[in-house]
C-alpha cells in the first residue's frame, strides 16, 4: 500500500481548526482532523450540483452563478462546462490555500477550470458575498462544508439558517435557484427552505457519479419562482 504523503496543511479563519492536503500515487484527499472532507476519485455529486442548477438555467442570457467553496474545483468545473460562453461564475472561497491548491498540484484533476475566463474567485466567507446581494445571481451553489449539519467551522451554520437561506432568497434573480450539497440528509431542511419561499426538489445521488458507485449525497434544488 502507497502511503499518503502530506503535501500542505493550512489553518480555517475564525475556527481554529486545520485543513491537510495530501497526495497517495494520483490520488488527493483533504482533511480536518481525523476525517476527510473531499477526495479527487469521488466528485459525482459535487458536479451533479452544478450540473442539475445549470439544466435549470437553460436558455438564459448571460447567467451568473454564485459557488460556495472551490473545494478541488469539480462543482466550478462542471458549472463551466454546463453554462454557455456568455455566463459568469464567481467562487467564494475562506481558506486562501485552497486557491492555491487548484492553482498547484490540484489543478489538472478538475482541468484546471480557475483558468477559465469566466470563472473569479474571491478569498472571502461565501455569507458576506450572499448578504450584499440583491437580484445579482441566476444561481447560487453552497458547496460549503458537510451541508447544513456543519463540520469544520460553526460560522457556516448561518447559510442553512432561516436568516440565511432568506439572504440566499433576496440574492436570486426572479426564477433563480438555489442548490444546496450535503454528505447526508437533513431531514428538517426541506422544510426550512420552503419557509422561506423556495419550491425545492430533493435529490439523492452516487458520490462516484457516473459509476453509481459509493455513498449516497443529497442534493436540495429550490426555485425562487418568477
Amino acid at each position: 500500500m502507497i502511503p499518503w504523503k502530506l503535501l500542505d496543511s493550512a489553518a480555517i479563519p475564525g475556527n481554529g481548526g486545520e485543513l491537510r492536503l495530501y497526495r497517495r500515487a494520483d490520488e488527493f484527499s483533504i482533511r480536518i482532523g481525523g476525517g476527510e472532507l473531499m477526495n479527487s476519485r469521488v466528485h459525482g455529486s459535487e458536479e451533479a450540483l452544478a450540473e442539475l442548477t445549470c439544466h435549470r438555467l437553460a436558455g438564459r442570457a448571460r447567467p451568473r452563478l454564485l459557488i460556495g467553496g472551490l473545494g478541488m474545483g469539480f462543482t466550478l468545473a462542471a458549472a463551466l462546462k454546463n453554462l454557455g460562453p456568455d455566463g459568469d461564475v464567481v467562487v467564494a472561497e475562506l481558506v486562501a490555500a485552497v486557491v492555491e491548491w487548484n492553482r498547484g498540484p490540484l489543478g489538472a484533476e478538475a482541468g484546471q477550470p480557475l483558468d477559465d475566463a469566466r470563472a473569479r474567485i474571491e478569498v472571502i466567507d461565501v455569507a458576506r458575498l450572499v448578504k450584499a446581494a440583491n437580484q445579482d445571481y441566476d444561481a447560487i451553489l453552497l458547496d460549503v462544508d458537510n451541508g447544513p449539519e456543519g463540520l469544520t467551522r460553526k460560522g457556516n451554520d448561518w447559510l442553512y439558517s432561516a436568516a440565511g437561506l432568506s439572504a440566499a432568497f433576496s440574492a436570486l434573480r426572479p426564477g433563480g435557484v438555489l442548490a444546496v450539497w450535503s454528505a447526508g440528509p437533513a431531514p428538517e431542511f426541506a422544510d426550512r427552505l420552503r419557509r422561506q419561499g423556495f419550491e425545492v426538489d430533493e435529490v439523492r445521488v452516487r458520490a462516484r457519479g457516473a459509476v453509481r458507485k459509493g455513498a449516497r449525497h443529497t442534493l436540495w434544488l429550490a426555485d425562487r419562482g418568477p
